[in-house]
């Protein structure tokens, strides 16, 4: 890596098809950083497939022998500060980190949430919008707090729903959008646009709106 090239660390706990996309960016030089590694709490992730069909280190942190999220966390870090990550990258990591955890990166990790946040934190998004007979449904990209799905958002995007649509059809419309999102918003940071001050977000110095960049 030369001295600009950010260090990326990802953490997964499934398909990965949101690292997939950050790595491609990278590789096409998109995005000015090197993925070095990808964590997982789950041995049968395919997002470590996906880490290793790039060459990337590819990590599982098993849960099991660890009595406490604490415990576990600690391992994690240890295991991630390794790596000197510039950035922490959620992508469908399925755990809630602890407190200590999140506030050492604070200000350095990034998540992508399926939902208009403060819509819908926590699980079962899609069909809470079809439940709540919402016309719109989407996906942000947030800081990381120690409060769930509850960092400031960066980037919004939208897709509307329609009638006779099913959670798992809309699921499928809001993924399309996250790949296109995560990449862009890792740019920023890369390029040092984008940064988190007194739990607000700016990008390029400017203070984002609550919805963020894509507030209407």
């Amino acid at each position: 890596m030369t001295k600009s090239t950010k260090s990326i660390v990802v953490l997964v706990s499934g398909n990965g098809s949101n690292l997939q996309a950050i790595i491609d960016a990278c590789e096409q030089g998109k995005i000015p950083g090197k993925i070095t590694a990808v964590f997982s709490n789950k041995a049968d992730a395919y997002g470590l497939q996906r880490a290793k069909n790039a060459n990337i280190p590819a990590v599982f942190v098993d849960p099991k022998p660890y009595t406490s999220r604490e415990d576990y966390d600690e391992q994690l870090f240890s295991q991630i500060t390794e790596y000197a990550p510039d950035l922490i990258v959620l992508a469908g990591f399925m755990r809630i980190l602890s407190r200590d955890f999140v506030e050492h990166f604070q200000g350095k990790m990034l998540n992508i949430h399926p939902s208009l946040l403060p819509k819908y934190k926590g699980l079962h998004t899609h069909q809470r919008a079809i439940d709540a007979n919402d016309q719109e449904h989407g996906a942000s990209v947030h800081f990381v707090t120690a409060d769930l799905d509850d960092g400031p958002v960066i980037l919004q995007s939208k897709v509307p729903i329609f009638d006779n649509q099913d959670a798992e059809e809309l699921a499928e419309r809001v993924i399309v959008q996250e790949r296109q999102m995560y990449p862009l918003v890792v740019k920023w940071f890369c390029q040092d646009r984008l940064t988190m001050h007194n739990n607000k977000a700016f990008l390029d110095g400017t203070e984002l709106e609550e919805q963020g960049y894509a507030a209407d």
